[in-house]
């Protein structure tokens, strides 16, 4: 199978565009946010960060397969002691675009050092919003599955009835679980937080996400020889692990330093990338790199 990597320079408001209707599988970025990295990325204000994002999600929706899914890595700024609301607004005003927020992951960055502020303490953790298309998505839930882990030494040595049944909430809620169905059982489904630590000081990059991160993501949500897209591909990361992974991938950068240090990632890899008649180059097995 040929995986074909392809990158872009430029805004990705227009760059999205050039991409067919409903061929992306998974699309994993993390845009710049609200009033940060100004030296790099312009920076936008809160007030404006929602009407800025709005033109280049109706893109993405456009773009993606009905059985994709978009993962999106954002965080809330804090002003004078107080959290903005964009990345709430963002979601309201996704939805009536026609988005479904389907899921919720929380990134757990577990090497972030201590802080403190007069009224509160460092984050160490970031949001991953799920959107969708459609309420049937792709999702290989065996792909990430765990080891069981040391709860169940004790919880599943003495089982009592009730846990050999479905044990319904006492809170009327309609959720139960069959605590026995874990019996015997090696690996279990993870829950939706990531513990990964942080990687940004060897990418050449102000925001770059652990390997891990879209690793996860692309386990999750695709097959090989699917496609996966990052619209603000800042060092590549997702690019890089896509490949890896045989799955075709598109990434879009505006910032020319990003998209050169991506473009010779790509060439010392020796990846194969596709030839839109423009200026291309040669790796050393002969195969080309497109030169947006």
């Amino acid at each position: 199978m040929k995986i074909q990597t392809d990158i872009y320079l430029g805004d990705s408001k227009e760059q999205l565009q050039l991409l067919s209707d409903n061929s992306i599988d998974l699309i994993v970025t993390s845009p710049p946010y609200a009033d940060q990295r100004k030296s790099t990325y312009g920076g936008i204000h809160p007030d404006k960060y929602v009407e800025w994002f709005l033109p280049i999600s109706e893109q993405l929706l456009r773009v993606m397969k009905p059985s994709g899914t978009f993962i999106l890595n954002i965080k809330e700024k804090v002003v004078e002691g107080e959290r903005s609301t964009y990345v709430m607004e963002l979601i309201m005003e996704m939805r009536k675009q026609g988005w479904l927020w389907t899921e919720e992951f929380i990134w757990h960055k577990k090497n972030s050092y201590p802080g403190k502020w007069p009224n509160r303490f460092r984050d160490s953790w970031e949001r991953l919003l799920q959107f969708n298309k459609s309420k049937k998505f792709n999702m290989y839930q065996e792909a990430v599955m765990v080891p069981m882990g040391d709860w169940a030494k004790s919880r599943l040595k003495n089982l009592s009835e009730t846990d050999k049944i479905r044990d319904n909430s006492k809170v009327g809620s309609g959720f139960g679980k069959n605590i026995s169905n874990w019996l015997k059982r090696d690996m279990a489904y993870p829950n939706n937080v990531l513990h990964l630590a942080t990687e940004c000081n060897n990418k050449n990059h102000s925001a770059a996400f652990p390997e891990e991160l879209p690793e996860w993501f692309i386990k999750l949500f695709t097959k090989e020889g699917d496609t996966v897209l990052d619209p603000f591909m800042g060092s590549g990361t997702t690019l890089i692990v896509a490949d890896r992974m045989g799955r075709n991938s598109i990434g879009i950068d505006i910032v020319p330093e990003y998209y050169e240090m991506v473009r010779k990632k790509l060439k010392k890899t020796d990846l194969f990338h596709l030839d839109n008649g423009k200026r291309n180059e040669k790796t050393k097995s002969g195969r080309r790199i497109a030169i947006r």
